[in-house]
Order: structure tokens, then sequence, then C-alpha cells
């Protein structure tokens, strides 16, 4: 037996409430709460993506993409200063962790933001 089609709305929200889930079960898990934030981000709920894209760098300091995709939001949002400092935060984790594709990444948007582009 098939199961039906559901809408994607529907998909959307069963992601968000198995994230919310497993966040219930260990609020410390970093890849959901990133894949949570990724996916308020899809759904254009740009605070929501900030706030747990701030949680997980708050459990986990050196995770890293959480701070690479924030700096991109904001700066998507023109809000420069936050882009900016979330962008320094984030290279200091990139270098502490050695993540030099990231850290190539965040400079180049980093420049962009300073130079006023």
């Amino acid at each position: 037996m098939h199961k039906p089609v559901q809408a994607a709305s529907n998909k959307d929200m069963d992601k968000i409430a198995l994230l919310t889930e497993i966040l219930t079960q260990n609020p410390a898990d970093s890849f959901a709460r990133y894949g949570l934030a990724m996916e308020y981000l899809s759904q254009g709920n740009n605070d929501k993506a900030l706030e747990e894209f701030a949680a997980t760098t708050q459990h986990n300091p050196d995770y890293v993409p959480a701070y690479q995709m924030s700096g991109q939001t904001l700066a998507k949002l023109h809000r420069n200063d936050e882009a900016t400092a979330r962008l320094k935060d984030g290279l200091v984790a990139a270098e502490r962790t050695g993540n030099r594709h990231a850290i190539s990444e965040m400079q180049a948007l980093l420049d962009e933001l300073e130079l006023g582009y």
C-alpha cells in the first residue's frame, strides 16, 4: 500500500517537528540544530534561522557552518555590522578547527562587507 503524497508545506513542517523532537531529547545536537536552522532558512523564516544558528554555536563553538550561514544570511538582510561580527567569530572558529575552505569563503564575504558591496 502506498502512502499518500503530502504537500510540501506538510513535509517542511514534518522536518521541523522531527528536528525539534530530536532537540528536545538532546539540545546540544549541533547537526540537528543546524538542520533546523537551514530548514527555517529554506522557508524564508530568517529570524528563526538566525536564532538556531546562534544556538548551534552556543552549544558548539566550533560548528563553523553555522557562523558562515548566519553571516551570509545577515549580509543578505543588509545587517552588515552583525554579519561582520558573526563572520569574525566564524574565522576564529575556522582557524581553531583548521577549516581552510571556510576561512577562504568567510574572509571573501567579510572583505566584500568591509568594502561596502
